[in-house]
């Protein structure tokens, strides 16, 4: 797990600890800056007008304030365009998704700062301006990467001149228009062209050499060059016209985007449901359903009374001021909380980056309706019904949250449908569901399921063991499968015949399945490499066994991805259930 915030001085101490890190990344993988340079960062964001760019640094940072890659950004407030100066992963953390979190921020700063666009350098992926076959096969995985997101070098100019004639790998300018689909005007690339080379290259690129460069911009628009490497991998998937009892009832959390963490970067981003939703209209799997309302006072059935109440109190009287993380925990005194709410975030949190907030008890209460709805539609006949939500809900216990989450929406679902017979949870998210272990520990009638990184490694740490199986009537009840880092979909698909198994044993009248999409490949905050076709193969599985089943939307961070994953999931999911 990781935070990404943005630096806005190098005068508090936990900003010098990153900046110092930040520089020894640069050091490390940037061997031609000069010391100079680097010593310079933290001035850069310290006197703004002196290099004439607004500097922009976001950093992702992990357990113990360990920085994990970071952005830095330059932007013009008069031609309103952002460039990137460098965007770096730590060493050992590159493939694990941190460049795209990183990325995904400040396209979203981009936007908010009203930007054309983003601008950057990439070097070429043609032989004949990049001669050495190793240093091109980064350049390729480079432009592929920006691809993703639509970015692509401009064409038809002469921008990747070398300075020296005969130099090799001069960059191309790449231009990301952040999907607003405005084409850029030759007037205008070219003041922003020149703004480049002058103030970013001020005293390397000669007066004459910045002339023949910006003057070679003679398309109007600017032309952008064709997809390379991006195919369009969900036009696999064929659309189909089903009929609406076959369709999996869809319950959206509209209320969700009211809960977006600017200022920290944070990853739980409403752009999550958006790109799953934007792959599942293309599938013809799915049918909106209308939401039921819950009354408050039901939630008691899984969460304590005081940890609502505060949760609820607290939220509201933060209204529209900066959200509050936790940073006080009582650990030598659990007994008595402090009076002032901001400092008893601490009593019901188990981490330091999920943020309590103005919008956080609404968007959670309205993904409490949906799971709930969508059990409902279980005990009404539907047989597949899917939750997309957030904030998500499964590290939340009964008096606690934490990992994103505030209240329980696969717990609650589980406990609805928990009166009307038996009910598995299966838990595939790439973290451990200690919510639901904590909620149903003791209880024989929930079993619970979880697939997961283990605890050593992964988020939450001090639970998912396999020897923790439950207590008194629930004892054999709790099933924990930790695997280990690195795992492949093979691999991933054994723990889960193992976990169907179990289930088959249970025989349980209801499937509810808490789904995290972070078991992807390159997910920010996992280390598996599932890719969309093992979704698929494991939704299928999950199809094949027939139960009336509720999908729970929980993690998954990779935007990218995210939605043909998703797609790939539900796919296999509707085919293993209506075909063997």
């Amino acid at each position: 797990m990781f935070r990404i915030r943005r630096i806005y001085d190098n005068t508090l101490l936990i900003n010098k600890e990153a900046l110092i890190q930040i520089q020894a990344i640069l050091r490390q993988q940037f061997p031609g800056l000069t010391s100079e340079e680097i010593e310079a960062l933290p001035f850069r964001i310290r006197d703004q007008l002196k290099y004439g760019f607004q500097t922009i640094l976001f950093v992702a940072e992990g357990a113990h304030r360990k920085v994990q890659g970071f952005a830095l950004t330059l932007v013009d407030p008069l031609l309103h365009f952002m460039y990137l100066d460098y965007l770096a992963a730590a060493k050992l953390t590159t493939g694990r998704g941190i460049g795209g979190a990183l990325y995904e921020r400040i396209r979203q700063e981009a936007l908010l700062l009203e930007c054309r666009g983003i601008f950057f350098e990439c070097l070429p992926d043609d032989p004949a301006i990049s001669r050495n076959p190793e240093i091109r096969k980064e350049n390729r995985a480079r432009l592929h990467f920006y691809e993703y997101f639509g970015a692509r070098p401009i064409i038809g100019t002469r921008y990747e001149t070398p300075l020296k004639e005969g130099g090799d790998n001069p960059p191309y300018l790449v231009f990301d228009d952040l999907g607003q689909n405005r084409p850029l005007s030759k007037g205008l690339a070219r003041r922003i062209v020149r703004t480049i080379l002058e103030k970013k290259y001020k005293g390397i690129c000669p007066p004459e050499y910045i002339s023949m460069v910006v003057n070679s911009f003679n398309d109007d628009p600017i032309r952008l060059r064709p997809f390379v490497y991006i195919k369009e991998a969900q036009a696999s998937l064929p659309v189909r016209n089903i009929p609406d009892d076959e369709k999996i009832a869809l319950l959206m959390n509209k209320e969700h985007i009211i809960h977006h963490v600017h200022e920290r970067g944070y990853v739980e981003s409403p752009a999550r449901i958006g790109r799953i939703l934007s792959h599942l209209e293309k599938s013809g799997l799915f049918k909106e359903e209308r939401l039921r309302p819950i009354p408050d006072s039901w939630l008691r059935n899984i969460h304590d009374g005081d940890f609502l109440d505060y949760l609820k109190k607290v939220c509201t009287s933060i209204g529209k001021n900066p959200s509050v993380y936790p940073y006080v925990f009582p650990i030598r005194n659990a007994t008595r909380p402090p009076k002032e709410l901001v400092i008893r975030a601490g009593y019901y949190c188990i981490d330091t980056f999920t943020p309590l907030n103005g919008p956080a008890w609404q968007a959670a209460r309205q993904a409490i309706n949906c799971a709930i709805t969508g059990a409902k539609l279980l005990e009404e006949g539907h047989h597949l019904a899917y939750a997309l939500i957030r904030p998500p809900g499964h590290h939340s216990e009964r008096r606690a949250f934490g990992g994103f989450c505030y209240l329980n929406s696969t717990a609650a679902a589980a406990q609805y449908l928990s009166h009307r017979g038996t009910v598995a949870i299966l838990d595939i998210d790439y973290h451990h569901g200690n919510g639901q272990q904590n909620i149903f520990y003791k209880r024989n009638d929930v079993l619970t399921i979880s697939i997961h990184g283990h605890p050593s490694f992964a988020y939450p740490y001090f639970s998912g063991f396999e020897d923790e199986k439950g207590e008194g009537e629930g004892k054999g009840y709790n099933v924990n499968i930790p695997l280990s880092e690195n795992i492949d979909g093979e691999k991933y698909g054994e723990a889960l015949h193992r976990a169907l198994k179990i289930i088959r044993r249970f025989s349980p009248s209801f499937l509810v399945v808490a789904l995290g999409f972070d078991t992807a490949q390159k997910d920010p905050t996992g280390s598996w490499n599932l890719t969309a076709k093992d979704f698929y193969a494991n939704g299928r599985d999950i199809g094949k066994e027939k139960y009336p089943t509720l999908v729970v939307q929980e993690g998954g961070y990779d935007t990218k991805r995210i939605g043909i994953n998703a797609r790939s999931f539900f796919t296999g999911l509707w085919e293993g259930t209506f075909f063997r």
